[in-house]
């Protein structure tokens, strides 16, 4: 029966590899954003008989995957077993082991069987193989990326004591991955939602279209972040425009004002923004200090970042998150653009001499999280790497992180006839911004090069990344 066997050592006590791997938003944090796998439900306590399910894709099927975990030992590790999904048999041992000198081996041990016996080992056991090394590999570093982030915010009390974070878009693209990485920090993460709160959850009740959130469970959090807001992408329509902008003036309008009205207010808000602020400046280098752009787009974010004004009046720290292209294959530019590059037919957009400033999801995710600890942050903060490319550069990384040809171009005019006038805004604007606030108050980004985003992204190899020491 194959075995897959994987080891790394971790400068931390297994203590806290087990609190990391028992908490909230740890099954998520593990999932690599190259696989379409989501998570459809995971008890809440990690014990025997608890139970996790995945969805995932397999060809243009979905099917899922029920685990069972058994010989749970707090502090050194768990077994799961699949209850149904695509094994024959799968058996995962996760081990917490104290290491010689101090720190944790983190071990997996797995004991799996292909379907159909010798001839699914035949067929498709070496490309399982490389896939549980490809895909461990990740989850290890991932572990020990995220344990060295939080290093500093991690919460060792009691759960009755865990900090409080309220978030807006919790289940978006940046959102989710943010609660995951919080909650395996120990913060207790509350999602502003739309629709009635699911009993037994710690889901706060809002709509910005009705004017109406639930004040008092605002009460005593530490922080509230506000991430929701109409997509851009599309052809902007006034029915578009008007949507777009309801919702994040009015969004930004009601938390801002019910904040500042609360006895016990977060000691701080941190909302969105983006680097659409700026407009389209071709050359330029933008810092925070930049002045506001010209078009829809740069009225919109002056305006949304206004819209914070209740809550700084109120002495609440206030931050904007002047983001730009966020690069994960689970969504946005990154997730549209790759069927064509992976067919060889990708290419720059317009003549590829616009600036493209972005951000790894995982470094996106690490600076809200540095933000909320850092008292000398606040207004706005570009929330992007350091090293702006062109969009013609950004194409050829790609396409030789993909080992793919790069010989073709998206027309301006073949942009315009799809998106209209976000395309010049959005797609073709050449913003070329720095994160200077970010790199002054010592933050550290893991991927700060394009190549190795694209590669930790899409698990494609090894990164050069800055790995701090896990304390």
């Amino acid at each position: 029966m194959p075995r897959f066997h994987r080891a790394t050592r971790l400068d931390v006590s297994p203590q806290r590899v087990w609190d990391w791997h028992a908490r909230p938003g740890a099954l998520q944090r593990l999932l690599p954003p190259w696989q379409d796998v989501r998570v459809v439900s995971r008890d809440p306590e990690l014990k025997d008989g608890a139970r996790a399910t995945l969805e995932l894709a397999m060809g243009p099927l979905r099917t899922r995957w029920v685990a069972v975990h058994r010989d749970v030992v707090p502090g050194r590790g768990f077994v799961d077993e699949q209850e149904s999904g695509p094994f024959q048999r799968w058996r995962h041992e996760h081990r917490f082991e104290a290491a010689e000198g101090g720190g944790t081996t983190l071990v997996d041990d797995i004991d799996y069987e292909l379907p159909m016996a010798a001839l699914g080992a035949s067929v498709a056991g070496g490309y399982t193989r490389r896939s549980l090394d490809r895909t461990f590999g990740w989850r290890h570093e991932r572990t020990a990326r995220d344990l060295a982030r939080q290093s500093r915010m991690h919460h060792d009390g009691p759960a009755s004591d865990a900090p409080r974070v309220a978030i807006t878009g919790a289940s978006g693209l940046i959102g989710s991955e943010l609660s995951a990485f919080l909650g395996t920090a120990g913060y207790r993460v509350q999602p502003l939602v739309r629709r009635c709160p699911r009993e037994g959850t710690d889901e706060i009740e809002w709509n910005p279209g009705d004017g109406r959130i639930d004040g008092p469970a605002l009460e005593g959090v530490e922080a509230i972040i506000h991430l929701a807001g109409e997509n851009l992408l599309g052809r902007w329509s006034e029915d578009k425009r008007r949507r777009i902008r309801s919702s994040r003036i009015e969004g930004t309008d009601l938390i801002a004002r019910a904040v500042a009205a609360l006895d016990r207010p977060p000691r701080v808000l941190v909302s969105a923004s983006a680097i659409g602020f700026y407009g389209d400046r071709g050359d330029e280098v933008l810092t925070e200090d930049s002045a506001a752009g010209d078009g829809f787009l740069a009225d919109l974010c002056a305006e949304w970042e206004a819209a914070t004004t209740p809550a700084e009046e109120a002495g609440i720290r206030t931050v904007h998150l002047r983001t730009g292209v966020v690069l994960t294959p689970r969504g946005g530019a990154l997730k549209t653009a790759l069927p064509a590059f992976r067919l060889g037919l990708g290419g720059p957009l317009g003549d590829g001499t616009g600036w493209m400033s972005w951000i790894g999801l995982d470094d996106m995710v690490g600076a809200i999280a540095h933000i909320l600890q850092d008292e000398s942050l606040d207004g706005p903060v570009n929330m992007v790497a350091p090293t702006p490319v062109t969009t013609r550069e950004y194409a050829h990384e790609l396409g030789r992180v993909l080992r793919r040809p790069v010989v073709f171009r998206v027309p301006e005019c073949a942009l315009r006839g799809v998106a209209g006038e976000m395309a010049d805004e959005v797609l073709l604007a050449s913003t070329r911004v720095r994160p200077e606030r970010l790199e002054s108050s010592g933050f550290s980004f893991l991927t700060p090069d394009l190549g190795d985003a694209l590669r930790w992204e899409l698990g494609l190899g090894r990164t050069h990344s800055r790995s701090a020491p896990v304390a």
